[in-house]
């Protein structure tokens, strides 16, 4: 399928250039992702973001407690409508750009070594003028006993609505057992909002 040779060429381009982080991606397929692991024992993660209306980067690392594992297919969904999320928080254009983190979660929030947990955020994004594409930054800050052991990053540019986006973290078999606390930042050029979760390994 020329989807399947789109995401190969992506693919090599970004471990091609993966120190850069910059890449100009095909706008063929929203909601559409790949990523994947590079260096098991760094854990440095790279992925193309394919999207209708998006060109992005996910980018990252994972370190200690998370050494050997790896960053899956982020994907994300439009849940609301401009105007369906206007209608949510009664909005006005006088309120400027809002931008509201309105839920993270795990999935699951209890996990075995070397299984998957989903990273998940859904937020809202609101500008005066309907023709506005907004440039966000999702970031996912995980730490464990105190220590940052990853930080997946996605840049990605919006319409206004609302969006529930995921990032697969396949965990190590040898992943340290404990709570692991995942900080969630929404961030624009002139708003931003974070949220914290926890999941546990067990």
């Amino acid at each position: 399928m020329r989807h399947n040779f789109v995401i190969t060429g992506m693919l090599i381009l970004f471990f091609t250039s993966l120190l850069s982080s910059c890449a100009t991606i095909p706008e063929e397929h929203k909601g559409a992702a790949t990523g994947a692991g590079i260096g098991a024992a760094t854990g440095a993660v790279a992925g193309a973001l394919l999207g209708k209306d998006t060109k992005s980067a996910v980018i990252g690392a994972l370190a200690g407690a998370l050494v050997g594992g790896a960053i899956g297919h982020y994907a994300y969904d439009q849940k609301k409508s401009r105007e369906a999320t206007q209608q949510t928080y009664n909005y006005k254009p006088a309120y400027g750009t809002v931008l509201t983190l309105e839920e993270v979660s795990s999935v699951p929030e209890t996990v075995h070594p070397g299984e998957t947990v989903e990273l998940k955020m859904t937020y809202a994004i609101l500008n005066p003028s309907p023709d506005v594409q907004t440039n966000l930054t999702e970031i996912r800050t995980i730490t464990h006993n105190g220590t940052e052991v990853g930080r997946p990053e996605v840049r990605v540019t919006r319409a206004d609505g609302t969006y529930t986006s995921s990032v697969p973290l396949h965990l190590p078999a040898n992943a340290e057992k404990g709570t692991y606390v995942v900080r969630n930042e929404i961030q624009g050029a002139i708003a931003k909002d974070s949220r914290v979760f926890t999941f546990t390994v067990i």
